[in-house]
């Protein structure tokens, strides 16, 4: 059974990987975006867009939360579900003037969409300069 247990992961012995805390909001109204855009005037906002059925964007997200290291202070972290509020996806395009992709990542200073980019560039992105 040891072998079996050790093939497949399960391995008592070993303390298991954490997985880091992201303090993501979910963003899921259109009243939101207001806010979003009033709140980057003093503080950095990101927005992910995601799509919980895609392969692509699961990787994505889960490349960038690796790297993700900023707190709550620094940076609003929206998380939309683009698929469950398609209404609030669409909005986020017209607002801040940015092409639909999926996955992407925008982010907002001064109501201004300051950088955005989609897919593997998201891990890419040097939030650090934005902060």
């Amino acid at each position: 059974m040891g072998l079996f247990n050790g093939l497949f992961g399960k391995n008592d012995g070993e303390s298991k990987k954490e997985e880091k805390t992201i303090p993501w909001i979910s963003l899921t109204s259109l009243d939101q975006l207001n806010e979003i855009e009033e709140n980057s005037k003093t503080k950095t906002q990101v927005i992910f867009k995601h799509s919980t059925t895609c392969g692509i964007s699961r990787m994505t997200m889960n490349m960038f939360k690796s790297g993700y290291d900023f707190s709550a202070d620094e940076i609003d972290l929206y998380y939309l579900d683009l698929l469950a509020y398609r209404e609030v996806s669409n909005e986020t395009g017209y607002k801040f003037q940015v092409l639909h992709q999926s996955p992407q990542l925008l982010v907002i200073r001064n109501t201004t969409v300051v950088a955005h980019t989609s897919h593997g560039a998201i891990a890419e992105l040097d939030l650090k300069k934005y902060v």
